[in-house]
């Protein structure tokens, strides 16, 4: 103390005086200090809270804590609230659910038993209904004028170049040389040919100076009559014998209808309650052998085939192995499609032809050559080569629909004597016909003024 004193230069009374103020004051602030921790006043907080920057911020994080909290307590309030409410409505919505889903079980169940019960009163009405039905009424075969009537319009082409023409010349008022020389023409320009042509001419002829005929009207009817002889004569028929299997080998040059017409002799066939083979001894055209494969498929026959390339000979006598092991009532080869003008392939025919007849005694029971009546008079040469070489039985005539030329017909029937078995007016399976001369020449001879049903 006394260094202070020394130090200050301060009087001994006057340091006693300060130093007990000093003590004074800082009682009297202990005092303070401790009193307002102890009862603070709202005043004395907020005048605090205002005037003492330094304890607005020791308060202010305390109370965002206390806010923190409280916020953090509301929203876990708020979860817990909405987890109960959800909780209820999923158990109210399981509760409906399962309601309805057994009502609707019920219902289903209901609607079953609904169900088989209706099936079975339905099922003892249709017995009912089946037991009492009646025997079917054997409906009678479709009537023959409706083919007439596909062979008249077949041979349109035909009669517009030859009758109608013919009917242009008998329109004449005398019968002249004039008269007979358009008639030559008009024969042969519808492919009768020259030589049946000339036997025509001279037959009525005859006849008209033996009746003293002067009336032209009366060639058409001579001519008329003297076609049906002659195509009666050549008329064949072309039901199956007795033999089992019978066997038909079908010859024709390409692009005749050869195949076609296998299908639609198999269909024939079949329609007559005949088990049929048809087996495809073209093996040099796998398009054919394809071809026909489609057409016994479509028909509903046994189908017989041998690998590309193979010998149709071969292919031939299994066939025929085949369809007396399979106990069939018909079997048709198609022979691969030769041009007439190749000798070769010709021999290569007759061999199959004797195959077959060894294998099987008087086989083939016919020998089909079809023929393409839009070749005219080219047809005629074809039969005349086939029939050389593999003693044909008949002929199947097709296309007639489609041609002017179907007069070629009687040319065959007057020059080769070789039947006319089948004709095909159309692409349908049942327009291949057997062929009637009576209908045939009815139907080339028809007015067109006459009516056709």
């Amino acid at each position: 103390m006394e260094s202070i004193i020394s130090t200050f230069n301060i009087n001994p009374q006057d340091f006693v005086f300060i130093a007990g103020c000093t003590v004074i004051f800082i009682v009297t602030l202990i005092l303070v200090i401790f009193f307002r921790d102890e009862v603070p006043t709202a005043e004395s907080t907020e005048h605090q809270i205002d005037d003492s920057p330094v304890q607005e911020q020791a308060l202010t994080p305390s109370k965002e804590l206390e806010e923190t909290e409280i916020t953090q307590q509301e929203v876990a309030l708020d979860q817990a609230v909405v987890e109960e409410v959800t909780k209820k409505q999923t158990e109210d919505f399981v509760a409906i659910t399962d309601t309805q889903e057994t009502v609707h079980i019920e219902e289903i169940e209901k609607s079953v038993v609904d169900n088989v019960q209706q099936s079975q009163v339905i099922s003892e009405q249709v017995v009912e209904e089946i037991v009492k039905a009646p025997e079917p009424v054997q409906q009678p075969d479709a009537p023959a004028e409706s083919f007439l009537s596909r062979l008249r319009l077949g041979l349109s082409k035909t009669r517009a170049g030859f009758i109608d023409k013919l009917d242009a010349l008998i329109s004449r008022n005398e019968i002249n040389d004039e008269v007979w020389e358009e008639f030559e023409e008009t024969l042969i320009l519808a492919d009768l040919g020259v030589t049946t042509t000339m036997k025509l001419r001279e037959d009525i002829e005859n006849e008209i100076e033996r009746k003293s005929i002067t009336d032209p009207h009366e060639i058409k009817n001579i001519l008329k009559s003297k076609i049906l002889e002659i195509l009666k004569k050549s008329e064949g028929s072309a039901a199956i014998s007795n033999n089992k299997p019978f066997i038909m080998m079908i010859a024709g040059v390409n692009g005749v209808g050869k195949t076609t017409t296998i299908g639609k002799l198999a269909y024939k066939f079949k329609c007559e309650n005949k088990k049929v083979m048809v087996a495809a001894a073209d093996t040099f055209r796998a398009a054919a052998v394809d071809q026909l494969e489609v057409w016994a498929n479509r028909v509903g026959t046994e189908f017989i085939r041998g690998r590309s390339g193979a010998d149709p000979s071969a292919v031939a006598f299994d066939a025929v192995k085949a369809s007396v092991s399979r106990n069939c009532d018909v079997l048709i080869i198609d022979t691969a499609g030769r041009l007439h003008t190749r000798e070769n392939l010709m021999d290569e025919l007759k061999k199959m032809r004797k195959v077959v007849s060894r294998e099987l005694e008087g086989a083939p029971h016919e020998t089909i050559l079809v023929l393409d009546a839009t070749t005219g008079q080219n047809a005629v040469q074809q039969a005349k080569i086939f029939n050389e070489a593999i003693d044909l039985t008949g002929i199947a005539l097709t296309k007639l629909d489609g041609t002017a030329k179907g007069g070629v017909i009687i040319s065959i029937a007057n020059e080769l004597n070789i039947p006319v078995k089948y004709i095909g007016i159309g692409e349908r399976l049942e327009d291949l016909r057997e062929f009637n001369a009576e209908e045939f020449v009815e139907a080339l001879f028809v007015s067109e003024s006459e009516t056709i049903h």
